[in-house]
């Protein structure tokens, strides 16, 4: 794990992917950490760092193949991608491994700023802003520690890069998933109570770290069996309840307006990656990874032909639904902002030039849909806030309120089977109402577990919600995903007369031949090969370590 633990104080401050509204450092020559935490102003182009460039090898490809195809939101079959698809992968896949090197470099980051700023800063900074600064960095970290929990399970925590480099002690054990949620928990409290209740539009907050810690006593609570369960559910709904109370935070009017660029750091944004357009590894790159064709996005970056929502995503939509066309374009769905000098971009299953029918610029998904979450279009149609080289400057969500209006409801639920509690049902049905749907009197997990799905279609969101499943009754949790319709796709009909090409009367369903069947050992990811390799004691037979808090 030796090159988690490398940091360059220079690449932080110089090459930091911050949003253009936070700060733009100006260069300087021979850096150092002690010359450079002298104000409040430095301290915050530092904490800058941490909103965007390290987490884009995660964010590139790990997440949303955990999140989307592992849950079975998305389809998609190729190569090592497409391996998390059918649950074939193992601890040699690449994206597993940029994956799991790209969240300890957000902690190595992190512990940059935790470790080494407080010392430079002393004397010259006030203790309000170190503590501020300090408590976005132990946010982060402790975000990148809950994903490496719920992803891995055992993980080994690591506080102080520099000092294990220094005392050549890289080799760490496994630490226990309870001491992984205890740190992350104490990382979140400190967050809590050092982050201002307010801050410039992107930066974090207090209401921040009290959405995320009411998402992680939530997970604990999930675990029904544990003397602490019940404490946990009510704690959840303690801090979910802060927040939606007190934050001064609301739910965006239009579902489909939180996925524009010019609505970024909205009113329901608790934490977003800061992404920009200009480069590699500074930008979002989902358009790049998920777009249809190049008529979108007016370059060559547009790899997502063959990405589609399952059926079985489909199936769960209910008529009416405001947000399908947000998560995925479907036949006739019409996009004013692509395309804008067009008159905008309707979807059709095939598009054929009008010029030349033989002609196919876009052909049939094999779901007969394509991605539309986290895709704005070209340049020229967000003012060039697209760039190649996979750059949007479109944020990422990984905490809005919508999450934290429906881990209220959850909480409320606690360990019953239903519950038809007032405010639990006023925050699930003003998620529902938002969508176009009828409001319910009385609502179940799985009611909950649908919900999400949803309305965070695409997020890469989802592995979670299957993983607090899992904690609650992991039987039911790998029937479900065995029981998802994930691998059914269209065919053409090609009898004469057949209907259009643009109609799904079109094609004809086919079931898997032999269909995915997941296990109860697949739930948490394996940790990637080199990594065991370099260090036997994060083997599979390894056991795992409570960790010495001090």
């Amino acid at each position: 794990m030796k090159n988690k633990f490398f940091f360059s104080l220079t690449l932080v401050l110089l090459l930091s992917s911050c949003s253009k509204e936070f700060l733009e450092i100006e260069p300087k020559d021979r850096l150092t950490i002690d010359n450079f935490y002298r104000n409040e102003t430095e301290i915050k182009a530092a904490t800058a760092s941490l909103y965007g460039f390290p987490w884009f090898d995660f964010n590139d490809k790990l997440f949303w193949l955990a999140g989307d195809c592992l849950s079975g939101n998305m389809y998609y079959t190729y190569d090592q991608e497409g391996q998390f698809f059918f649950f074939s992968f193992t601890e040699g896949n690449a994206y597993l491994t940029a994956g799991w090197q790209g969240l300890f470099r957000v902690v190595s980051y992190a512990n940059s700023i935790i470790n080494d700023m407080p010392r430079a800063a002393a004397g010259k900074a006030p203790q309000e802003v170190i503590d501020r600064a300090l408590g976005e960095a132990r946010f982060v970290r402790g975000m990148a520690y809950f994903i490496l929990a719920e992803y891995w399970g055992d993980v080994p925590i690591v506080e102080n890069s520099t000092e294990l480099v220094a005392t050549n002690n890289l080799f760490l054990p496994k630490n226990k998933r309870s001491s992984v949620y205890e740190f992350v928990r104490r990382d979140l409290v400190f967050a809590a109570e050092n982050l201002p209740a307010s801050d410039v539009p992107g930066r974090l907050t207090q209401w921040s770290a009290k959405g995320l810690l009411a998402k992680l006593h939530l997970t604990m609570a999930q675990n029904l069996g544990d003397a602490g369960s019940a404490d946990n559910f009510t704690k959840a709904k303690e801090y979910a309840a802060d927040v939606i109370n007190n934050s001064g935070l609301s739910l965006m009017a239009n579902y489909a307006d939180l996925f524009k660029i010019e609505n970024n750091n909205n009113s329901e944004s608790l934490f977003a990656l800061q992404w920009m357009e200009g480069g590699y590894a500074f930008g979002n790159s989902r358009q790049a990874n998920w777009a249809r064709s190049s008529q979108i996005t007016g370059n060559s970056e547009c790899w997502g032909g063959g990405k589609c929502a399952t059926y079985d995503f489909v199936q769960d939509l209910e008529p009416g639904d405001k947000r399908q066309s947000t998560n995925f374009m479907a036949p006739g769905n019409h996009y004013p902002e692509i395309r804008k000098a067009d008159g905008g971009y309707t979807y059709k299953i095939v598009n054929r030039d009008p010029l030349d029918p033989n002609i196919t610029l876009e052909g049939a998904a094999p779901v007969l849909n394509n991605l539309k979450k986290y895709i704005v279009g070209s340049a020229d149609d967000t003012g060039g806030k697209v760039s190649t080289g996979q750059a949007t400057a479109l944020n990422q969500y990984l905490l809005r309120l919508a999450d934290v209006y429906l881990i209220y409801a959850e909480a409320a639920l606690g360990a019953a089977g239903s519950t038809t509690d007032g405010t639990a049902l006023g925050y699930f049905n003003a998620i529902r109402q938002r969508a176009g749907l009828s409001a319910k009197t009385e609502i179940t997990f799985l009611d909950i577990l649908k919900e999400r799905r949803i309305e965070f279609g695409f997020e890469s969101m989802y592995w979670f919600d299957i993983k607090r499943y899992f904690y609650r009754d992991a039987a039911a949790a790998v029937a479900h995903l065995n029981a998802q319709e994930r691998e059914f796709t269209y065919t053409r009909i090609t009898t004469p007369n057949a209907p259009d090409e643009n109609t799904i009367a079109g094609y004809e369903l086919i079931p898997p031949a032999s269909p995915i069947v997941i296990s109860t050992a697949q739930m948490f990811l394996p940790i990637p090969a080199a990594e065991v390799v370099t260090n036997a004691l994060l083997a599979p037979s390894a056991p795992a370590v409570d960790y010495d808090f001090p």
